[in-house]
């Protein structure tokens, strides 16, 4: 192989290969709009119009009002707030008082229907005496013979009628009723006569009143040895 006709001629430089052509550009891909993302961005730029447009609507002092409305609110619920415990509670001091009524009923004390009156002597002869009249709702009178016991309560309506000593007579002062010291009617309005009750000795000799037996003259019970004491 000959080595000198394998290098190159400086004269004769070796072809260079041309550079290989640069390719077209390509245009970006244009964006896709949809219609919501219009819809969005007109919101975006209408906001400010729209608060600027609401903002100047307003009146004056519309932002200084809404504490005071708050205050007044929250004034408002207290006191309806008290208004309904004042209620309840009154509800239930109510219910409490019915209840108490229940278990402590009221207790009529009526005095002793049955007692010691004192001893005969006591009692004058011809004499009416409103010794316990206000007590125990009786005369006690006196006769020659006898002693016997008389209700204050008027045989008309009820009332309590009043001894006149100087006329010797009860009188009503509710509708007129009269009353001779024996206990019979003989003017106004009062059908019958007065009541008696029993009356008896005890052992140690005092008068014992016993308002349980009533003695009733228009039924003859006057008679009765109970319905008197014999002195």
């Amino acid at each position: 192989m000959n080595l000198e006709n394998s290098q190159p001629d400086p004269n004769n430089p070796p072809a260079v290969p041309a550079p290989a052509p640069k390719p077209a550009p390509v245009a970006p891909p244009k964006p896709v709009v949809t219609p919501e993302q219009v819809k969005a961005s007109q919101a975006i730029v209408a906001e400010p119009i729209n608060r600027t447009i609401a903002d100047a609507a307003k009146p004056a002092g519309s932002e200084a009002a809404a504490p005071d409305l708050e205050s007044m609110d929250r004034r408002a619920f207290i006191k309806w707030l008290t208004v309904g415990w004042v209620a309840f509670i009154a509800a239930i001091g109510g219910y409490g008082a019915m209840f108490l009524r229940f278990m402590f009923p009221n207790v009529l004390f009526e005095p002793k229907q049955s007692f010691r009156a004192g001893f005969p002597d006591e009692y004058p002869i011809g004499e009416v005496s409103e010794r316990w009249k206000d007590k125990y709702g009786v005369w006690v009178a006196r006769d020659n013979e006898k002693i016997y016991v008389l209700s204050t309560v008027c045989t008309h309506l009820g009332c309590t009628p009043n001894w006149l000593g100087p006329e010797s007579k009860f009188k009503c002062p509710c509708h007129g009723s009269g009353f001779y010291k024996t206990g019979i009617n003989f003017e106004g309005p009062a059908p019958r006569p007065l009541e008696r009750f029993k009356i008896y000795l005890a052992d140690d000799g005092q008068i014992i009143i016993d308002k349980t037996k009533k003695f009733q003259q228009e039924k003859g019970e006057w008679n009765d040895p109970e319905s008197y004491l014999v002195v």
